[in-house]
């Protein structure tokens, strides 16, 4: 890793307004969001000291999105100029999935350097929102420049942006310079249309720069493939209150695994692929293996899906990341 332990996340954060239509006063909840702001708050929750970079409002929603992170041991960075704090409905329907509609903005005049990090992760609709996606593609660039591993989490919404090839483009081109590229197999069907789950991770982890791709399949698991060994891990039998920040929690606990156990470094550039994501082998053998880190992962997002709202696990729920 860079001489610093610390992630940056830059992208979106917002207040999800939860409707349950399993119940009958369809009355609203209010809870922090945001992919980014999710993946920061779960990668602080398993030790990994974090920085989110995003546009809140000087209003109560974006207070209470500061003492949502700040309790969690998130640094947060407000990036100018502000605007009202997004929002995105969403409505829990009866077999737990969430339906989403969205009101955000996303201009941001400046981000952070990247040098420095230990990993800058990036995503959803802020890597592909117009005017600030051009600014999360600089940073991406600039992170490869200065040697900083980058992750990518991409987020196809048409409601947000209706541009689908724009998205398909913006996201494949920020997928072409990440070391870690997560996505949902819905995405996966948006931004690689008539392309099958096990084919996309496939293709995405034979990118040169990328070391390990995933694909979430909601109630079916999560594949994992590295461009040598493909991997697929069940999903845990649970009760759903809901499945908000599932896939997010996912994202987190990957990059906090492969940062807690020093898998990130980005090698030298060189004409021979890695056989394996590599780390303290010696030292605890377990983290070589794309199965452990899929069942890390996916028995995050089940405790997750145990609660209402995006709450990811806390280390001490996770003894597996030991």
């Amino acid at each position: 890793m860079t001489s610093s332990n610390r992630a940056l996340v830059v992208g979106e954060a917002l207040v999800d307004v939860r409707i349950d239509e399993r119940s009958g006063d369809q009355s609203a909840e209010e809870h922090p969001g945001g992919s980014p702001l999710n993946i920061a708050v779960g990668m602080a929750r398993l030790g990994i000291a974090t920085t989110l970079a995003v546009q809140i409002g000087d209003d109560a929603r974006g207070d209470a999105i500061a003492r949502h992170v700040a309790a969690s041991g998130v640094d947060l960075l407000r990036l100018s100029p502000q605007r009202a704090t997004s929002t995105a409905t969403a409505r829990v329907q009866a077999d737990g999935a969430a339906t989403y509609e969205f009101d955000l903005s996303w201009d941001p005049d400046e981000l952070p350097d990247p040098a420095g990090f230990a990993l800058v992760h990036v995503g959803s609709i802020g890597a592909v929102l117009t005017p600030g996606a051009e600014r999360v593609a600089d940073l991406v660039a600039a992170a490869r420049s200065a040697g900083v591993p980058v992750s990518f989490d991409p987020n196809a919404r048409p409601g947000v942006t209706p541009d689908l090839d724009d998205v398909r483009r913006r996201s494949r081109l920020l997928a072409g310079g990440a070391t870690v590229v997560k996505l949902s197999d819905e995405d996966a069907a948006v931004i690689y249309p008539g392309t099958d789950p096990e084919r996309v991770a496939r293709d995405l982890a034979e990118l040169p720069d990328v070391r390990l791709a995933a694909v979430t399949l909601g109630g079916g698991g999560l594949l994992l493939d590295d461009g040598n060994e493909a991997v697929t891990v069940r999903a845990p039998s649970i009760e759903v209150a809901d499945t908000i920040g599932a896939g997010d929690t996912v994202m987190a606990t990957l990059l906090a695994s492969l940062l807690a156990h020093d898998m990130l470094a980005v090698a030298p550039q060189s004409a021979d692929r890695p056989t394996t994501i590599r780390g303290s082998a010696d030292q605890n053998p377990r983290i070589v293996g794309l199965g452990w880190l899929g069942e890390l992962a996916v028995t995050a997002a089940a405790i997750t899906c145990s609660r209402p709202g995006a709450d990811p696990p806390w280390r001490s729920e996770l003894p597996g990341l030991a």
